[in-house]
């Protein structure tokens, strides 16, 4: 297809990663936004605020990424004032995927991790531009994912601490901003438990940086 062949030149950047434990999950993503081999911008929001208790990263085209996190965040909104509950993690990936999939012949050039904590779990999932959406318990995206991915899948246990899971996505993060050089300019955290969406100070995430 060759509107996803263009896709791909706009995929080449980044790297996030989401990972699900008991305590809840973690979402963590690097700030740096490429335009080839140019440095675009160095403090660029790549994990995202759906709802009190879901969250999602992305990667890729940055107009295509805030249109669709900005649709996904007013139908958690709607959901919520017409029947006073929260959209469950399921129904806000699976709407997502559904999106995506509609425009799979104008394809939005996206690649994301979506996780949050509900009565059925914490869970994550991945979705590609064409509307795949696949749950895991640890995810990678972007140029820098298979670096990312040999530290998770090195450390990732089923039965650990958040706070355990939050040092893992960091030092995932670290190797990929050391190797890829797409990847860089700092690293956002979110942890998302019962008690809501939590996103951790820059000095908190430095704190660990110099730990690991």
């Amino acid at each position: 297809m060759e509107a996803l062949e263009k896709a791909k030149e706009y995929m080449k950047g980044t790297t996030t990663v989401g990972v699900a434990c008991n305590d809840g999950i973690v979402l963590a993503s690097d700030k740096r936004a490429t335009m080839g081999t140019l440095i675009a911008h160095k403090i660029v929001q790549k994990s995202f605020k759906i709802d009190e208790h879901i969250g999602a990263t992305v990667a890729g085209s940055v107009a295509d990424a805030q249109a669709l996190i900005r649709w996904i965040q007013a139908e958690a909104k709607i959901f919520r004032m017409r029947t006073g509950r929260e959209m469950s993690v399921d129904a806000v990936a699976t709407l997502m995927a559904n999106i995506l999939f509609q425009q799979r012949y104008y394809p939005m050039i996206v690649q994301l991790i979506v996780g949050g904590v509900d009565s059925r779990g914490n869970k994550i999932y991945s979705l590609d531009p064409l509307g795949s959406l696949i749950e895991d318990k640890v995810v990678a995206t972007g140029s820098g994912s298979p670096v990312a991915y040999g530290v998770l899948d090195d450390g990732f246990e089923e039965d650990m601490a958040i706070d355990d899971c939050v040092k893992l996505c960091v030092r995932a993060l670290r190797s990929a901003l050391e190797r890829d050089a797409m990847t860089g300019n700092g690293i956002d955290v979110v942890k998302i438990t019962k008690e809501g969406w939590e996103k951790l100070p820059e000095e908190e995430v430095t704190k660990i940086l110099e730990a690991i």
